[in-house]
């Protein structure tokens, strides 16, 4: 293992006991020391970095501007230990990637994405997406939380779910409505019925009865919104699965503000739910949002 190579595994050894996931980092730091160690270079330099980053020719600009910060903050820390290491400036590579318009959905919307997974071609998908998007809408969680559901996260009995090894490390309860358990309980039943031998522990399964995948969920969820009649309002609010999450936030924040409560008192116990670092994540939620009033989803 070459000396770049070790001290890339003892960063993000690091940064992961600070709470942060890094897999897309990792991935792209592998390769950039990779192509250091091809290139005969021992440590971080400017030019190296440029030329990795940008990679391939003709890239936009703002994946080769990505590619460069994770280089950059790597090499901030490794200059600490090796002096020889050198940090790129800044605006070397410019491009900033656009933050998303979020797409509020009606609980109409909602309902017709839930419903246009009865056309899945399996009938575990058939029960599975439901669920799964209905949990999401009513709960805030995250996509890769709930996909990472373990059957004992799940109470129904006692009505909550367990969220363990979330953003940052951080783990929480969620409690759930009656419908809401219900709901999951009619999942169990059928899951297991047509499933009867899965490969993984996870609440949600795939039709192979693993773990189901982002990738996978997200490519469904945006077939099922296509099908289901949603249309992008303009070029950069777009259905996408993770804006349940925002949607659900931003209606409870404004229905704060409608009923006169104190929001800066309760935003704490939202930001818990939620499972946000601080009050101030969930904040952000707001604003910069285009709000269309919609009724409570239900997960039924």
């Amino acid at each position: 293992m070459s000396d770049l190579r070790s001290a890339l595994r003892d960063y993000l050894i690091v940064r992961r006991a600070l709470g942060y996931k890094l897999k897309e980092t990792e991935r792209m730091l592998m390769q950039f020391v990779s192509y250091c160690e091809q290139s005969g270079i021992t440590t971080v330099t400017t030019a190296a970095a440029v030329s990795w980053a940008a990679l391939p020719a003709g890239a936009d600009p703002i994946w080769q501007a990505q590619r460069l910060s994770k280089v950059r903050c790597f090499a901030t820390w490794l200059q600490t230990l090796d002096p020889a290491a050198e940090v790129p400036p800044a605006g070397i590579i410019t491009g900033r990637p656009r933050r998303a318009v979020p797409y509020f959905y009606t609980g109409a919307e909602i309902t017709a994405i839930m419903a246009a997974a009865g056309g899945l071609r399996y009938p575990l998908q058939r029960r599975t997406f439901p669920a799964l998007i209905g949990l999401l809408a009513v709960t805030g969680l995250r996509i890769g939380e709930a996909i990472r559901l373990r059957r004992d996260e799940v109470f129904l009995d006692s009505g909550l779910i367990r969220v363990t090894g979330a953003k940052f490390g951080k783990s929480r309860e969620v409690p759930l409505h009656a419908t809401t358990v219900e709901a999951l309980r009619r999942y169990t039943q059928d899951r297991d019925r047509l499933c009867p031998r899965p490969q993984s522990e996870s609440f949600f399964l795939s039709i192979a009865g693993t773990t189901l995948t982002y990738s996978a969920v997200r490519a469904t969820f945006q077939r099922l919104a296509r099908q289901a009649g949603l249309r992008p309002r303009e070029g950069r609010c777009r259905p996408r699965i993770h804006d349940l999450r925002h949607s659900l936030a931003c209606q409870i924040l404004i229905s704060w503000y409608r009923d006169g409560s104190d929001v800066q008192a309760r935003l704490p116990l939202l930001s818990t739910w939620l499972g946000h670092v601080n009050p101030d994540c969930t904040y952000w939620y707001y604003s910069d949002s285009r709000v269309i009033p919609m009724p409570a989803p239900s997960c039924a």
